[in-house]
């Protein structure tokens, strides 16, 4: 007989299970290991289950997922334990309880993006109990959430994920071949084992984001490598830009890392730089020379995947 540690303990989040495809009505899913999953869609209410947790189609069991209200903002964090909802294409299926904390109603239009929470709300979720409420999300990400709301289903936020292939029609072949995989089309290698957690970058409730001094950026070099031009005069001219940016006081940090070489992905993915501070690899945008620059920026990131995404100074 299972111990209430083995239900609710760190290891009753192991195995992660991913599954077989399977069909509900006309309807293939096909699970996927996205580690970036971040899409939108609609609410389903899920009757009869319990504490603060959610089904999905695809998103391997147990996962873990922020659920956003596009038309407050509002987010919560929720536990994916079951498959579903099996009556219907919406998005997700949560809980009683995790409706409620959301303040929505079924049908209401979300955001469910992938997360890898602290290990002390991960407890909190595993027996029973309602996790802190995430930041809300601003109104000028929720305007740009919204024009990617299809009239149902889903749609993903992720530029190279097809969730066409993931939620396949039945007729689609059943056992699609190693180059036509969807978990090859997804914006991250999938893996059965879990990976390295980007370290949260949420500030302390209280804490003011824009006042906590990073050191500059190093000033990495973006310049493609290229046959050297006849004449010098327009290296000078694309020199001077890149001195003026150099300069800029703020920076937008979208996360960082303990593997250098998932900081170098996530880089490559919103057009940053990586730098090392200790054992962590943070990655950034940026220096832009005012506030209005970065907040432009902080908006993309943001609707890259990386909700957690900060404004910092550099002074």
């Amino acid at each position: 007989m299972a111990s209430p540690d083995d239900l609710t303990g760190p290891g009753a989040d192991y195995p992660v299970v991913v599954g077989e495809p399977y069909r509900i009505g006309d309807t293939l899913y096909t699970p996927v290991d996205t580690l970036n999953y971040d899409e939108v869609g609609y609410v389903a209410a899920q009757s009869g289950a319990r504490g603060y947790t959610a089904a999905h189609h695809t998103l391997p069991l147990p996962s873990y997922a922020e659920v956003t209200d596009l038309s407050t903002g509002r987010t919560v964090l929720v536990r994916v334990e079951e498959r579903g909802p099996m009556n219907s294409n919406a998005l997700v299926a949560m809980s009683p309880a995790a409706l409620a904390q959301l303040g929505s109603q079924p049908g209401a239009s979300i955001r469910v993006r992938r997360v890898t929470p602290p290990e002390d709300q991960r407890a909190m979720l595993r027996q029973g109990q309602a996790a802190p409420l995430r930041m809300d999300t601003p109104e000028a990400l929720l305007v740009v959430l919204r024009r990617k709301l299809p009239a149902s289903g889903s749609a993903s936020l992720q530029p190279n994920y097809d969730t066409a292939r993931a939620n396949a029609p039945a007729s689609a072949p059943a056992r699609p071949d190693a180059a036509n995989a969807p978990i090859a089309r997804a914006p991250v290698p999938a893996s059965s084992s879990p990976a390295p957690a980007p370290v949260s970058v949420r500030p302390a409730a209280g804490a003011n984001p824009a006042s906590r001094p990073l050191p500059p950026l190093a000033g990495a070099s973006n310049t493609p490598v290229r046959t050297p031009a006849p004449a010098p005069a327009p290296v000078a001219v694309r020199a001077a830009p890149a001195a003026t940016v150099a300069n800029g006081r703020y920076v937008v940090q979208a996360a960082a890392f303990s593997d250098r070489s998932r900081a170098d992905r996530v880089a490559r993915v919103i057009g940053g730089d990586v730098t090392q501070s200790g054992r962590f690899y943070r990655v950034r945008t940026g220096p832009f020379a005012n506030r209005s620059q970065a907040e432009a920026s902080l908006a993309k990131v943001r609707a890259a995947g990386y909700g957690d995404a900060r404004i910092f100074t550099n002074d």
